[in-house]
């Protein structure tokens, strides 16, 4: 039989069979460090046409994973591909040293309280241990063969560019792109911070849904509205609302319907005996009953939501002692539940806008770790998980309590700590993306750039045609500070807040982020310190990676 590798002819070569990487490889990463083949380059480009790729920080927590080594690799071959086509082609890397991925860790270390009873202390820590990850992940990226200026990098934590990052703050507020307002925003009852939209992750959750009987504060005019005249004597009238999460009930200060949705007056068996009416939204009806475990009931009446405008229903909590009114809303959905929705506009970004429309109580009854104010009844003092089941408990003891089940769906969560999200109605700093048309110049400067590959500005098109504003501000201690002052009692900004940034930019170069912290208000202001506070608040992380080529 013929062995036919003998027929075919193969180029002859010196090269080794087997490239032996595990050995050659640190033996050429030895001779790059040897002749300082980075400063070589330089000298080789020096004079020549600049082409700079500025390198988007990771951020300086944990072991290199296989994205850091796409991310590093593709750009290194971009940055020595221009060099070898004769540009001067530095690369600088960077890291992204402040935020809540790195207090996360140290917390670890510290205690989950540790940034509140000492600040300064749990800083210094979350230096160290960004300095630490650093020099771990430096010797990993030079270990895979990515060529860089990498002994002097920039670092967000580095006092400069910490001063600079202030700089660019400055100049938004001088643009007019900051606002500060009461807005419910994603909120992290682990890191008691609000969250961006961008640390939002979403995860299967499974929750307690409670379909709730509000009774009407004027029954006869329900049922004229209906045009019910042969109405049971004294059977209540009732709406039903359906929510998952029954913790946001005591903020409870409206009812949506949507108005062009029918709805139907429905006369059924009442929990204590007897009749009585509910109103739910005509397409829900079989399913609603269904859940409530019978199907003996009759339509009365059926009418349009614009209708049920303006009635009066009791509070879901506080009954007799609060009514609220319906209102309209195109949010509302027959997807699920009785096509009458629960309004809380403290905990939830449609219901604050519905509010703000209908000039509803902004009414937010959970603190800044989750657990009800302690003057709120019932639940004073409780986690939220701990309070829905209190006043569930409540509920089913009034005989308001049409129906429990539990539903499993998608839901947001803080990408750090993985657990769900709250929604809470706070004053937050924020960049306005209208406000003297943020949003249409960024739209327009998306057509200037040349994107490879061209699908790319379809894509930065619509995440900014559709986003909303940015809430800057974290309720942290590791991050460039929002260096600014309120007036104590009308919260205006001091007068002279550019100048003032520029003072604490300068204190911050010399001594860091600690210099806004630590330093007494009155170095900043004067006597003006007895009338304005300092804001604590730090900035979000993405604010540093995005102002890095402030520095």
């Amino acid at each position: 039989m013929t062995n036919y590798k003998h027929t075919i002819n193969l180029p002859k070569t010196k090269f080794p069979m087997r490239a032996n990487l595990a050995k050659r490889e640190p033996d050429i990463l030895a001779f790059w460090d040897e002749i300082n083949i980075y400063q070589k380059l330089r000298e080789i480009g020096e004079g020549k046409e600049r082409w700079v790729l500025h390198d988007g920080p990771p951020y300086a927590n944990g072991a290199l994973h296989i994205g850091h080594a796409v991310n590093k690799i593709l750009k290194d071959v971009i940055v020595k591909s221009k060099t070898m086509a004769g540009y001067d082609s530095p690369y600088v890397p960077g890291w992204d040293c402040h935020g809540l991925p790195i207090e996360h860790e140290v917390e670890k270390t510290l205690g989950r309280e540790a940034y509140r009873k000492d600040p300064a202390a749990f800083r210094k820590a979350c230096r160290a241990f960004a300095t630490e990850q650093i020099d771990i992940q430096r010797q990993g990226f030079i270990r895979m063969g990515v060529i860089g200026d990498w002994f002097n990098p920039y670092l967000t934590m580095n006092f400069r560019t910490e001063a600079d990052t202030v700089r660019a703050l400055a100049r938004i507020l001088e643009n007019g792109h900051m606002m500060h307002d009461l807005m419910t925003v994603y909120w992290c009852a682990d890191c008691a911070s609000a969250l961006a939209e961008a640390e939002v992750e979403y995860f299967d959750k499974t929750s307690t849904t409670v379909d709730v009987r509000m009774e009407a504060a004027d029954r006869q005019a329900v049922l004229d509205v209906f045009g019910v005249e042969d109405a049971i004597s004294d059977a209540p009238v009732s709406c039903v609302i359906w929510t998952t999460t029954p913790w946001t009930l005591p903020a409870n200060r409206a009812v949506s319907v949507h108005a062009a949705f029918e709805y139907s007056l429905i006369k059924s068996t009442a929990t204590g005996g007897g009749f009585e009416y509910l109103i739910i939204a005509s397409q829900m009806a079989e399913s609603c009953f269904e859940r409530y475990g019978t199907s003996s009931y009759e339509v009365v009446a059926e009418i349009e939501g614009r209708e049920l405008l303006g009635l009066q229903f009791g509070h879901p909590i506080e009954k007799h002692s609060r009514y609220v009114p319906m209102i309209p809303s195109e949010h509302v959905t027959l997807d699920a539940g009785t096509g009458l929705v629960h309004t809380a506009p403290g905990h939830g970004h449609e219901d604050f806008a519905l509010g703000k429309e209908h000039n509803l109580e902004i009414y937010n009854p959970v603190g800044p770790t989750g657990h009800f104010l302690p003057d709120v009844p019932h639940v004073g003092g409780k986690s939220v998980d701990e309070g829905g089941k209190i006043l569930i408990e409540i509920l089913s003891s009034r005989g308001d309590l049409v129906a429990s089940d539990v539903l499993e769906h998608s839901y947001a969560h803080c990408w750090r700590h993985k657990s769900p999200i709250l929604y809470r109605a706070t004053p937050q700093w924020f960049i306005s993306m209208d406000r003297k048309g943020l949003r249409d110049r960024a739209l327009d400067v998306i057509k200037s750039v040349q994107w490879v590959p061209d699908w790319g500005e379809a894509r930065i098109d619509g995440m900014v045609r559709n986003r909303p504003d940015w809430c800057l501000s974290r309720q942290r201690v590791w991050g460039t500070p929002i260096a600014m002052f309120t007036h104590k009692e009308t919260g205006e900004l001091h007068p002279d807040t550019l100048g003032i940034f520029e003072k604490v930019a300068k204190k911050i170069e010399q001594g860091g982020i600690d210099a806004w912290f630590d330093t007494d208000s009155s170095e900043f202001i004067g006597a003006d310190s007895e009338d304005y506070q300092k804001i604590t608040d730090v900035l979000d992380v993405w604010f540093d990676s995005g102002a890095t080529h402030y520095s």
